[in-house]
């Protein structure tokens, strides 16, 4: 019997007209262009535009994944939505997509993993694939992050940016050897309030703004990325060196380095776009997976290594036959 596989089919992205210099940044709090990458090596951000929603950039990531592979709306029965910030407390923001696309079919839902979102998205749809439970997704990170920003605290509102990717997962067909080969997630709640929203509807009925203690969550979060990606590399009887591409969530440069060395990864292998998108929080993955398909780097047989950490905290990594 084969072992049932899920590929990715298509990648699309897509982000908002409006950039934010780091140079504008600095007309509205104390900080300035090289304060900000010298910290954290983002130079510009995306900001979705009055009325634009979360739904609103996941649908034409969506559109454009599908338009990349060939495929219809009606090819598609499952949509993941990975989201901290979705349209309304409820429905999920992925039902809310799904109606954009004109699907009557199938189910949506989103998942909240912060960050970390596209990759515990990416879990989802794999497992739903090889168990029979759909046959094509739709898989998206979308954020409006610059909505829960205090724009008066000059720690996180540099950090973060607007945007939204996606892939189209598929079943892989006969004597296609490729595929998701392996995925390992993690999460601790004990460090929930190192990086959060200082509200919530049940706590205070309001969106809330972000929080984070920066120097505690660099502390783990080199340790944590490169605990799931040898996880998965031991899973899968592969090594660092077998790595063609590391694709790691953009937080902060300082981290993607610090967890690349830590990896032994030639720079040359890590895909960054931290300074052009800064953090897009469940977005991140996917708009950089976009940028190296696009360009070319990313080629099919590739070994790409997908890992995000989030607020949770959240952590996990992808291996991918691409």
């Amino acid at each position: 019997m084969t072992e049932k596989k899920s590929i990715i089919r298509s990648v699309g992205a897509y982000l908002p007209a409006r950039v934010m210099t780091n140079d504008e940044l600095a007309k509205l709090v104390d900080t300035s262009d090289e304060w900000i990458q010298q910290r954290t090596g983002i130079k510009q951000r995306h900001v979705a535009a009055e009325g634009e929603n979360t739904s609103d950039l996941a649908a034409a990531a969506g559109r454009k994944a599908l338009e990349n592979a060939g495929m219809d709306i009606a090819d598609v029965d499952l949509i993941v939505v990975a989201t901290t910030t979705p349209d309304m407390t409820f429905p999920a923001t992925a039902a809310v997509v799904q109606q954009k696309l004109g699907m009557h079919h199938g189910a949506a839902f989103d998942i909240q993993a912060v960050c970390s979102g596209f990759v515990y998205a990416v879990a989802t749809a794999d497992s739903y694939l090889k168990n029979g439970l759909a046959k094509r997704a739709l898989v998206i990170g979308a954020e409006t992050a610059t909505r829960i920003l205090d724009w008066n605290d000059r720690t996180t509102c540099v950090l973060f940016g607007d945007g939204a990717g996606a892939v189209i997962m598929d079943h892989a067909k006969a004597g296609e050897d490729r595929g998701v080969l392996a995925t390992s997630l993690r999460s601790d709640g004990h460090y929930w309030n190192k990086l959060y929203t200082d509200g919530g509807p049940s706590s205070t009925r309001s969106m809330g703004h972000v929080r984070m203690e920066g120097r505690e969550v660099f502390k783990h979060a080199v340790g944590m990325i490169t605990d799931v990606v040898y996880k998965v590399l031991e899973d899968t009887g592969h090594t660092i060196d077998d790595l063609d591409w590391f694709v790691p969530h953009q937080a902060n440069k300082r981290i993607i380095d610090g967890a690349g060395q830590k990896l032994g990864l030639p720079p040359e292998k890590v895909v960054v776009t931290v300074d052009r998108h800064a953090n897009t929080s469940a977005a991140s993955v996917p708009l950089a997976l976009h940028t190296a398909v696009t360009d070319g780097r990313i080629k099919r047989g590739d070994l790409v290594m997908i890992e995000a950490m989030g607020g949770g905290f959240t952590w996990g990594a992808s291996l991918i036959r691409w």
